[in-house]
């Protein structure tokens, strides 16, 4: 049900770290721009924990549903 969204924020999220690594390595950047996407980053975690969840969820409802029948 989430799962090409989880797909998509787990590939962006590494993709991000990656930018941001190399970023930090060879220290070109700005507070600005790293700060930005460190709050990306952020949010794509943030999204993914929420999404997990609710996959969790509602695998286990599923699970529930058909344990009752």
């Amino acid at each position: 049900m989430y799962e090409n969204r989880i797909k998509y924020l787990e590939e962006s999220h590494r993709l991000l770290n990656d930018q941001i690594d190399k970023m930090e390595r060879t220290g070109k950047f700005t507070d600005d721009q790293i700060s930005n996407l460190k709050k990306q980053r952020l949010q794509y975690r943030d999204e993914l924990a929420r999404l997990r969840k609710l996959q969790w969820e509602h695998d286990h409802e599923s699970i529930q549903d058909y344990d009752e029948r």
